[in-house]
C-alpha cells in the first residue's frame, strides 16, 4: 500500500461501500475527489472529508472525465452499487456514453462498465481494484460464525454454488436462494435483497404445498463472484442489511466466495448473524484454486 497515489478519484454509487473507501483512503493520507451519482449516492458522502465532491447525473460520462482531469486525478475507484434497472431504464446518456452504448454487442453490467473503464483508461484515468483499500473486509475462507452449516445447509450450499457459478458466467446475477436442494429464487436486475425476500414469500406460499413452519428456516443464500471477476467493479457485497433481510425471509445460512466478496461492517454482520442463529461460510471457488497434476 506504500505506493498508493497521493490523490484518487472515487466514483460513488449507493450504500456504505463508497463511504468506507473514502474513510480508508483518508486514514492513509490519500486525498479523494468524489464523483457522486445524483440518482444513487447518499448525501452523507459530503460529511466524510473528501477533498471535493462533485454531483453528476448517471450518464454524464464526459463530465466525469472532465471533473477528474481538472482535479488532476489519474487513478480512480468505483465503489457502491448502481441499480441495474437505473443503468438500463433511467439513464440519460451524453454523446460519449450514447456512442459507447451503441457499440456494445451485449448490454449486461460487465460489458457496460468495462467499456466505461476503457474510455476512462483512454483518457488517462486508470480504474483500480474497488477492494484495494478494504482487503481486510473480504470474506476469509472457512466458517465465519459460531456455528457451521448443518448437513441440509451444506447440501444446499453445494448445489447452490454450482447453480450460482453458472448464472454468474452470464452476468445475470450473483445470488441464488436454495431450500432442500431446490432453487427457490435467482437474482437478476432486482438485486440480492429483493431475491431473498421473494424466496421467503415463495416458501410461505401454500401453492408450494409445504407448511411454512417446516421450511421457513430452511433457506440458504449463496452469493458468488463471476468466474473471471473484475475486482474493479461489481464486486459481490454483503452487509448488515443482508442479514436483516435473511432473518425476515427465514434464511438460516449464507455462503460466499472467499477473497471475492466484501463484508461491509464485518464485525457487526457476524454479530448479527450469531445473534440470529445464521451460519456464514466462505469457500475458495474451484476456478481460483491452484491446479494440481493428477
Amino acid at each position: 500500500m506504500a505506493d498508493f497515489p497521493e490523490k484518487i478519484g472515487l466514483i460513488a454509487g449507493n450504500g456504505k461501500f463508497p463511504l468506507l473507501v473514502l474513510d480508508a483512503a483518508r486514514s492513509k493520507g490519500v486525498q479523494v475527489v468524489v464523483a457522486a451519482i445524483k440518482e444513487e449516492t447518499s448525501a452523507e458522502i459530503e460529511q466524510h472529508g473528501a477533498a471535493a465532491v462533485y454531483w453528476l447525473s448517471l450518464g454524464e460520462l464526459s463530465k466525469l472525465i472532465e471533473t477528474f482531469k481538472n482535479a488532476g486525478v489519474t487513478q480512480a475507484i468505483m465503489a457502491g452499487q448502481v441499480k441495474h434497472k437505473q443503468i438500463f431504464s433511467s439513464i440519460k446518456p451524453d454523446w460519449r456514453l450514447a456512442k459507447l452504448l451503441l457499440a456494445l454487442t451485449t448490454r449486461n453490467t460487465d460489458s457496460l462498465i468495462g467499456a466505461v473503464g476503457k474510455v476512462l483508461s483512454d483518457e488517462g484515468i486508470t480504474l483500480m481494484s474497488s477492494t484495494a483499500l478494504l482487503e481486510p473486509m473480504l470474506a476469509s475462507e472457512g466458517v465465519l460464525t459460531q456455528r457451521g452449516p448443518s448437513d441440509t445447509e451444506q447440501t444446499n450450499i453445494t448445489y447452490g454454488r454450482a447453480v450460482a457459478h453458472h448464472l454468474a458466467r452470464f452476468d445475470i446475477g450473483q445470488t441464488v436462494v436454495i431450500a432442500e436442494a431446490a432453487c427457490i429464487a435467482v437474482e437478476a436486475m432486482e438485486g440480492t435483497d429483493a431475491a431473498i425476500v421473494r424466496a421467503g414469500e415463495l416458501m410461505k406460499s401454500p401453492s408450494l404445498g409445504q407448511e411454512p413452519s417446516t421450511l421457513s428456516r430452511g433457506l440458504t443464500v449463496v452469493k458468488v463472484a463471476k468466474p473471471n471477476q473484475d475486482m474493479r467493479f461489481d464486486v459481490p457485497v454483503v452487509g448488515l442489511h443482508t442479514i436483516e433481510t435473511m432473518k425476515q425471509a427465514g434464511a438460516s445460512c449464507l455462503a460466499l466466495d472467499a477473497g471475492r466478496c466484501l463484508m461491509l461492517d464485518k464485525e457487526a454482520v457476524l454479530a448479527a448473524a450469531n445473534e440470529g442463529g445464521i451460519c456464514i461460510v466462505a469457500e475458495t471457488p474451484v476456478s481460483h484454486l491452484p491446479h494440481h497434476s493428477s
